[in-house]
């Protein structure tokens, strides 16, 4: 999994509450396992016409968000069913980072682990960054995880909360197989020393 320490990028503005993951990525993308691929069906609903033609009135289609790699969100991001593809479509599509007021849980678990900060904030704030997210590429936002601070464009920073044992796999790229490989001397050892004990399983 790609470590996730500082991010500075455009912040795309999606004012919408209650956005589930049918939504972020549709049903129909829904036959592959490979997480790749998959940017392509992100809000696909939202951004394409019936003829496949792109929607010009969708944030992610328009020349100042195309290269977004922050979705600023309305309340209740990511609730529905727990389909693991939505965080895959925002990964591949080049989203690192989702701020929201509120996140449904099991879409929130998949983003850490999958390379994606989730960032609760308030209202307020949210409101703050929505409005520097409408300024478009002329304002970017920086994250820093380590500090758990977002910097506004115009210099104004943001502490957020994170877990503590979240934050580490972020910031050292570590999924659930990367957590469990760094036991590997460990576990070789207890295999070796049951295989000696044991040498008839």
């Amino acid at each position: 999994m790609q470590k996730f320490d500082r991010l500075t990028g455009v912040a795309a503005p999606l004012p919408v509450v209650n956005i589930d993951t049918d939504m972020i990525i549709p049903k129909d993308y829904l036959k592959t396992i490979k997480r790749t691929g998959l940017g392509k069906g992100l809000f696909a609903e939202a951004r394409y016409n019936e003829d496949g033609t792109e929607n010009p009135e969708f944030v992610l289609n328009k020349p100042a968000w195309r290269n977004a790699s922050i979705l600023v969100a309305g309340d209740n991001f990511g609730c529905g069913s727990s389909r693991e593809h939505a965080p895959w479509a925002l990964l591949d599509f080049g989203i690192r980072c989702v701020i929201s007021t509120s996140f449904a849980d099991i879409f929130y678990n998949n983003c850490f682990k999958n390379g994606i900060l989730p960032i609760v904030v308030s209202q307020e704030n949210l409101d703050k960054l929505m409005d520097d997210a409408r300024r478009g590429a002329n304002a970017t936002v920086s994250i820093d995880l380590e500090a758990q601070e977002i910097h506004g464009p115009d210099g104004g920073v943001i502490g957020f909360d994170v877990d503590a044992f979240k934050k580490h796999c972020l910031l050292n790229g570590l999924d659930d197989i990367g957590l469990t490989l760094e036991k590997a001397s460990a576990i070789d050892s207890y295999e070796t020393k049951a295989g000696q004990n044991r040498p008839w399983l």
